[in-house]
C-alpha cells in the first residue's frame, strides 16, 4: 500500500469512527439511493479537521481561536486543560491501543484483545468527539451564538418542529447523561434526517451510521472550574459559544 493510499485509508477509518461514510443529500434530507455520491477520503477527512495528519497519524487538532475566546460559557483555564491535556490524552491512548493491537497481530497472542479493543473505542471516541467539539464552538467564520440559517435551519425545522424545540431537546439530552458523556446533534446517514443522541462516556448509547454535527462535552472536566457540579448552568450557557456557521458547513459537506 502506498503512503498516499495508506493516508486515505486511515482517514476513511477515522471518519468511520465518527459515523461518516457516504454523502446522502443532507441539504434536502433525501434517503439513500443506488447512485448516491460517495465522497472521497479527503472530503470526509474535513468532517474531523485536524484529527489525522498528512502521514495518517492521529494528532491533537489546533484550535481556530484562543482559549479565552469562549469565556461567555467556558473559562480560559478550563479550555487550556481540556484541549492540551485531556484531548491529548485521548490521542495518546488511541495510538497506544492501536500499537498494542498491531503487536498482537504480529505475535498471534490475542489474550488482551478485548482490553485493547475497548481502549481503542474509548480513546477513539474521545478523540473524534472532541475534534467536533472544538470545531463547533468559538469565534470566526460568522461568529458565535444566534441561530443557524439556510439548509441547516430548514432541516432543523423539518426534523424537530423549530429551532427552540431542537435546542430544548439538545439541552435536556446533555443534562440527562448519566455520569460522564455528551449531548450530540447528528445527521443519520440511513434515515436522512437530523437526530439528537447521548453518548455515555464517549462510546456508549449512541448509534452507528451517524455523523456528529455539534456536540457538548458534559464530563465534569469540561466545566468544573467555573460551574463546579452545576452542569445545568454550563449547558444553559453553551449556546452562547456555538458557531452555527461551522456547524452548517459540516452539515452541507454531506450533501
Amino acid at each position: 500500500m502506498t503512503d498516499l493510499n495508506r493516508r486515505d485509508f486511515l482517514a476513511t477509518g477515522a471518519v468511520a469512527a465518527g459515523g461518516a461514510a457516504i454523502g446522502l443529500g443532507a441539504m434536502g434530507g433525501s434517503r439513500a439511493h443506488a447512485d448516491a455520491p460517495i465522497h472521497t477520503p479527503a472530503m470526509l477527512r474535513a468532517l474531523f479537521p485536524g484529527a489525522v495528519n498528512e502521514q495518517g497519524e492521529y494528532t491533537l487538532p489546533e484550535l481556530k481561536y484562543e482559549y479565552g475566546d469562549v469565556d461567555d460559557a467556558i473559562d480560559e483555564q478550563t479550555m487550556m486543560l481540556h484541549h492540551s491535556r485531556h484531548h491529548q490524552g485521548y490521542v495518546n491512548g488511541l495510538k497506544n491501543a492501536e500499537e498494542k493491537l498491531a503487536e498482537a497481530r504480529e505475535s498471534g497472542d490475542f489474550a488482551l484483545v478485548q482490553h485493547w479493543s475497548r481502549q481503542s473505542s474509548f480513546h477513539g471516541g474521545g478523540h473524534f468527539l472532541h475534534t467536533v467539539f472544538w470545531d463547533c464552538i468559538g469565534p470566526g467564520d460568522g461568529g458565535m451564538g444566534g441561530e443557524p440559517e439556510g439548509p441547516l435551519m430548514d432541516a432543523i425545522e423539518r426534523d424537530f418542529g423549530s429551532y427552540d424545540k431542537m435546542m430544548a431537546h439538545f439541552a435536556a439530552a446533555s443534562n440527562a447523561v448519566e455520569g460522564s458523556g455528551w449531548g450530540i446533534l447528528a445527521y443519520s446517514l440511513a434515515a436522512g434526517k437530523l437526530v439528537i443522541l447521548q453518548a455515555q462516556n464517549q462510546q456508549l448509547l449512541s448509534q452507528w451510521g451517524i455523523v456528529p454535527l455539534m456536540c457538548n462535552d458534559v464530563w465534569e472536566h469540561a466545566y468544573y472550574l467555573r460551574y463546579q457540579n452545576n452542569r445545568g448552568a454550563y449547558v444553559e450557557a453553551f449556546p452562547k459559544v456555538i458557531n452555527w456557521h461551522r456547524v452548517a458547513r459540516r452539515f452541507e459537506m454531506l450533501g
